[in-house]
C-alpha cells in the first residue's frame, strides 16, 4: 500500500451513488424551505466571487464589472458587496488598478481551464498572478494524471503551486463533472487538501456538468471529515452552472447542514457565478435588476 492508498482508507471514499442522492433528496425536503427567504438570498450574494472567464473579454468590460463592484454599496447601501471579482491571469492588473472595494481579486491560473501544460508554466504563471495583485488563485487539478492514479505527482504539483502562491489562497478545482464517481470526487478532495487547498471548488464552468449537488454534498463530507481528523477547516467554493436563486439555497442547504454554520459567510464558503449575482438581488429586490 503506497502513502495516498493509506491516506485514501482513512477516510470513506466507498460511496454509492444512488445512496448520495437519495440523502440529498431527504436533506433538501427536511430543510429547503427553511432557507428560501431574503436573509439567505443576501447571504449567498456576499458569497458569490463575480466571475468573467471568456476569451473575449476586454480591459474596458472588466474596467465595467469593477465599476459596478465599487458602486454597489451606493447602489444598494442595505445589502453586502459580493465576495470577491474572479478572471484570466493577464486582467489582473486591470482590476487591482480599478478596484477601490475590500474585496478578493481571484485569478484562474496554472494552466485553467485543463490544466495540461508544464508544472513550470504553472507555477511561474500563480507567481505572477500573486505578484500583480491577485489575493486568490483558482488552479486545476491535473484531471488526466488523477484518472490515471499518479496522485504523488498531483500532490507535488499542487504542493510547488501552494508555495508559489505565498500569502495568496489556494482554492483547487476538481472538476467533478470528469471524475466519474462520487469516489473519484471525494478522493479527490482528500488529495487536494492534503496538497495544500484553502479551498476545494468543484469546476471550471468549462465543460458540460459542472457545480452538481451531488458534487457539493460529497465534497461537504470531505471537508467535515477532515476538520474531524486533521483540525483544519477547508473551505468551499460550487462553480459553474449555478444560476437561479434556487440553485444557490440548494447548495447552502447542503453546506449548512453537512458543515454547520460556522461555514456560513464568504471566508469558508463562494459560489462561482456570473449570472446569479442579478438573480439573487431580483429575488431580494422583488423585482427584476440588472445591476451587474
Amino acid at each position: 500500500m503506497n502513502k495516498f492508498d493509506d491516506l485514501f482508507a482513512q477516510y470513506d471514499c466507498k460511496l454509492n451513488d444512488e445512496a448520495v442522492k437519495q440523502d440529498i433528496a431527504n436533506i433538501l425536503a427536511a430543510h429547503f424551505s427553511e432557507n428560501d427567504n431574503k436573509a439567505v438570498y443576501k447571504q449567498c450574494l456576499n458569497q458569490i466571487d463575480l466571475t468573467s472567464l471568456n476569451g473575449t473579454d476586454t480591459h474596458a468590460e472588466i474596467i465595467t464589472m469593477v465599476e459596478k463592484v465599487n458602486g454597489f454599496k451606493k447602489a444598494f447601501p442595505h445589502l453586502s458587496n459580493v465576495g470577491a471579482i474572479c478572471i484570466y491571469p493577464a486582467l489582473v492588473p486591470v482590476v487591482k488598478a480599478h478596484l477601490t472595494e475590500n474585496i478578493g481579486i481571484a485569478a484562474v491560473s496554472a494552466g485553467f481551464p485543463a490544466s495540461q501544460t508544464f508544472v513550470e508554466i504553472k507555477v511561474a504563471e500563480t507567481a505572477m498572478c500573486v505578484m500583480e495583485g491577485a489575493t486568490e488563485i483558482d488552479v486545476v487539478i491535473s484531471i488526466g494524471k488523477f484518472l490515471e492514479g499518479n496522485y504523488e505527482e498531483v500532490y507535488e504539483e499542487l504542493s510547488e503551486i501552494k508555495a508559489a502562491c505565498r500569502e495568496a489562497h489556494l482554492k483547487v478545482i476538481l472538476e467533478t463533472g470528469a471524475l466519474q464517481s462520487a469516489s473519484n470526487i471525494k478522493k479527490a478532495s482528500i488529495l487536494a487538501m492534503a496538497s495544500g487547498a484553502d479551498f476545494i471548488k468543484t469546476s471550471t464552468g468549462k465543460i458540460p456538468i459542472a457545480a452538481t449537488l451531488e458534487a457539493t454534498y460529497v465534497m461537504c463530507h470531505a471537508i467535515k471529515e477532515w476538520n474531524e481528523k486533521n483540525g483544519a477547516k477547508i473551505s468551499y467554493k460550487p462553480a459553474g452552472g449555478i444560476v437561479t436563486t434556487e440553485d444557490a439555497v440548494k447548495h447552502y442547504t447542503l453546506v449548512k447542514e453537512i458543515l454547520g454554520n460556522e461555514w456560513l459567510n464568504n471566508k469558508m464558503f463562494r459560489f462561482g457565478a456570473s449570472r446569479l449575482a442579478n438573480n439573487l438581488l431580483s429575488s431580494i429586490e422583488g423585482k427584476e435588476v440588472k445591476y451587474f
